[in-house]
């Protein structure tokens, strides 16, 4: 069975955790808005008048099935790709973790756009220079403190988030800390050894041989200024005062 993937082209943002997890267990998948017309399908789908349309990408299609919302996607394939544990517990666990991930996502994209999606960043430049405050000072270190201390308190040890073998938890964590490290590069430099676990894993990951692979490759989508995680140089900083 062949997945279908629809996000955004040129776009790694949220359609990135899912492709990773693809990517890991070597499935086979495609990223349909990157094909000719490709956005046009996606785009009716999402505005067709069936049920089970999405409100917005990612969402995997599945033979007829149709799955929307990234912890959604991912609850559904880890099971199918060997990345979930066994125990029906740990699942729900990775499942909240993975939502925690979406919570901090949306406020990183929010230091660029706090006032309103529909504006460019430009005008609300102001606005996001507090908001982005903010999130590096209270933010980040709030959520990482919180996903450094799943690993340290692992009974299978800090090699893994939930349990004894890798997940699409710690793919998701991997891709979370390279998003913040390219958006927030000097923050996160001045945090130093705050999450040894956190960045072992944010290594190990990358050095898996299918996402090493991957990340070489042209399916990979880089890091840019349209997505989620952006690199505002003004919006970077050690300190609050550095915006004021």
């Amino acid at each position: 069975m062949t997945y279908a993937l629809y996000y955004w082209d040129g776009l790694p943002g949220r359609g990135e955790f899912v492709r990773l997890a693809l990517e890991q267990a070597g499935a086979a998948y495609i990223d349909i808005a990157r094909r000719q017309d490709g956005t046009d399908r996606m785009l009716e789908i999402m505005e067709d008048d069936r049920a089970d349309a999405p409100f917005a990408p990612p969402f995997l299609k599945d033979g007829d099935l149709i799955l929307s919302q990234t912890a959604n996607i991912l609850f559904y394939l880890g099971p199918r790709l060997g990345l979930a544990p066994e125990s029906e517990g740990e699942r729900h666990r990775l499942n909240a973790l993975q939502m925690t991930i979406a919570d901090m996502v949306t406020e990183a994209h929010d230091t660029h756009h706090p006032v309103a999606t529909g504006l460019y960043y430009e005008d609300q430049k102001p606005e996001a220079k507090r908001r982005a405050a903010d999130f590096r000072t209270a933010r980040i270190p709030k959520f990482l403190d919180h996903f450094e201390r799943m690993l340290s308190a692992n009974p299978a040890g800090p090699q893994h988030v939930i349990g004894h073998a890798l997940s699409y938890g710690d793919l998701s964590l991997h891709h979370l800390l390279e998003g913040l490290h390219y958006a927030f590069p000097q923050a996160m430099t001045a945090y130093g050894a705050r999450w040894p676990h956190l960045e072992a894993l944010r290594t190990r990951v990358a050095s898996l041989p299918n996402i090493a692979a991957y990340r070489v490759s042209d399916r990979r989508i880089p890091f840019n200024e349209s997505c989620i995680f952006r690199h505002y140089p003004e919006l970077d900083g050690i300190e609050t005062g550095d915006d004021e």
